[in-house]
């Protein structure tokens, strides 16, 4: 028997892509199809909770560029 899961196809970069198949990995309740080297395919009621926890993680692992705001002062 076929089964039809409902998907929302995500174009990102290389990089995320690789932070949300790491997500992924712990539950597998993310990812319908992994499609090419910036395409997939989620599960359509689980995008707000992925882009939650990609959030959270690009928070954790992303220095804060308005922490640095002196930085270009260096620059002549």
């Amino acid at each position: 028997m076929v089964r039809a899961i409902k998907g929302t196809l995500v174009e990102c970069e290389p990089s995320i892509k690789s932070i949300i198949i790491s997500i992924d990995s712990e539950s597998h309740e993310y990812i319908i199809e992994d499609l090419d080297e910036s395409h997939l395919v989620i599960k359509d009621n689980m995008v707000g909770k992925l882009k939650t926890e990609l959030d959270r993680r690009l928070k954790e692992n992303v220095p804060d560029v308005e922490d640095d705001s002196d930085s270009d002062r260096d620059v002549q």
